[in-house]
């Protein structure tokens, strides 16, 4: 079979590679046309070096189509695969950094939170420019398989203004299903699990083994557990008041709501510094940075290393090729992706992005009807989707006062400041983001003349927050993934 796909953000360092291995490990696959495609030149050298040399390792004719013009590269493109970040790490410091001096203290900041509001702003204003590139140049009813955050806030934007028929993935609820079948001493391919929610915020609703429902024994389970009980101490809360457990992360979960970062003299009793996931401040962003010093050094060493194979032996779990595969070949699969709700969960609103169990096959990606989430479950996730959609609804338009009332909205950043501050802090980062917010040209004009006349309310300027860690040196990170190949 020979169709066309795409990788746009390809010269992601890691993750592109780690996707195209996943692609190629489909045997129909060896005749596809393959194009990547990124703003930086040289990590797109790079990684399409080390893919193809992968690719011509396995005997497979493919020559990968490396360019910076994503038009040519999305030219006749079946699968648009999205892995960017707009704004790159300036933008990603400024995500952190600045709603730290207004007391914000997030582990990550792409999702919701103020970090996650502003970087909505920033990639869904580029993602609909790639929609209308999709629409104008890819093959007729290409589809575009989002990896990028916020995922839902940019999943939303592309099925509803870009009108490309958009599939949000992420990996957060394979991790926890891995957990679960820890705690329970069961298999993880022994378990039937069913999540339901939105984006970083699903609730694992059913854990079936051989049809005995099991979620209730989760509590007991994790609280028993010597290194989870340490490491997702949010994690256990919210299970133990609302009865199911979350899929993403102690840091990730600890920043959605209003409850566990508000005090600094408190956010050390909800995480743990074993991993930048359980919480600290700014970790995500820490290992980023840390991940890019490492690939800029190391690289070298990396290119010495044994080809990947293509054979099936690594090929990951995520959602991505298997999707493809699915389409392609009519093979069946089940994962939980981030879709359009209209009804699936019907307690949630209906024109949302929802995180629910989907089918593929040769006939298409079919979403079930669920139902109700349990309620304590929904009314969260509403929240969030509130502040989600007034989120996509600002970007869009470019809205200032509908972004500033997301950030008024969102549950940590309005337990944290008043709404003078929110005000403030937001334009703040408009005028520090200005060259990744066209859409907000007017506004950022108009921040810019209250920061020159003032009066300016304080800040705590150079507050690095309640836990950060700092970065870890080339030679500390070689030496740590050295002892994890010798230990593994």
């Amino acid at each position: 079979m020979s169709f066309k796909i795409a990788i746009i953000g390809a010269g992601s360092l890691v993750f592109a590679r780690t996707l195209f291995t996943d692609i190629m490990s489909v045997p129909e696959f060896h005749d596809i046309e393959v194009a990547f495609t990124d703003i930086n030149p040289d990590n797109l050298e790079k990684v399409t070096h080390l893919c193809q040399r992968d690719l011509d390792s396995n005997g497979i004719p493919i020559a990968i189509q490396a360019t910076t013009d994503r038009r040519e590269a999305f030219r006749n493109a079946r699968y648009i695969i999205n892995c960017v970040r707009i704004g790159g790490l300036p933008a990603f410091e400024m995500d952190v950094d600045i709603p730290l001096k207004y007391g914000v203290d997030q582990c990550v900041g792409d999702t919701l939170c103020t970090g996650g509001i502003m970087y909505g702003q920033r990639v869904i204003a580029e993602m609909l420019n790639f929609c209308k590139d999709i629409r104008e140049v890819a093959e007729p009813g290409a589809i575009m398989l989002n990896y990028s955050n916020p995922n839902a806030m940019a999943t939303w934007a592309c099925n509803k203004y870009g009108r490309v028929k958009t599939i949000g993935l992420c990996h957060g609820e394979i991790h926890g299903e891995t957990q679960i079948g820890e705690v329970l001493g069961i298999p993880r391919e022994e378990l039937d699990i069913t999540c339901a929610g939105i984006n970083h915020q699903t609730w694992y609703v059913s854990v079936k083994h051989k049809g005995v429902e099991l979620k209730d024994k989760l509590l007991a389970g994790f609280e028993a557990h010597e290194k989870f009980r340490e490491e997702e101490k949010v994690r256990i809360d919210i299970l133990k008041r609302f009865g199911y457990y979350s899929t993403e992360s102690n840091g990730h979960l600890s920043e959605y709501v209003a409850w566990y970062r508000k005090r600094p003299d408190e956010i050390q009793d909800w995480i743990n510094t074993d991993s930048w996931i359980n919480g600290e401040t700014g970790g995500y962003l820490r290992v980023t940075r840390e991940e890019r010093n490492w690939f800029e050094t190391e690289y070298p060493k990396i290119v010495a290393e044994p080809p990947k194979k293509y054979d099936g032996s690594q090929r990951g779990k995520e959602h991505c090729s298997y999707i493809m595969e699915s389409l392609e070949t009519g093979r069946k699969y089940r994962g939980h992706f981030n879709v359009m709700n209209e009804g699936c969960i019907t307690n949630l609103p209906y024109e949302s992005v929802v995180e629910v169990p989907c089918y593929v096959d040769g006939n298409g990606i079919s979403v079930p009807k669920l139902g109700d989430l349990p309620l304590g479950c929904a009314a969260v996730c509403s929240q969030s989707i509130w502040v989600q959609r007034l989120a996509v609804e600002a970007a869009v338009a470019g809205d200032v006062n509908l972004l500033k009332q997301a950030a008024l909205m969102d549950p940590l950043t309005g337990a944290v400041c008043n709404p003078p501050e929110i005000w403030q802090m937001i334009d703040e980062m408009l005028i520090a983001q200005e060259e990744w917010l066209p859409q907000y040209k007017e506004a950022i004009a108009d921040a810019k003349k209250r920061f020159a006349e003032g009066p300016l309310l304080p800040t705590r300027d150079g507050y690095q927050g309640a836990v950060r860690i700092r970065d870890k040196t080339v030679e500390e990170i070689t030496a740590e993934r050295e002892n994890r190949t010798i230990t593994a």
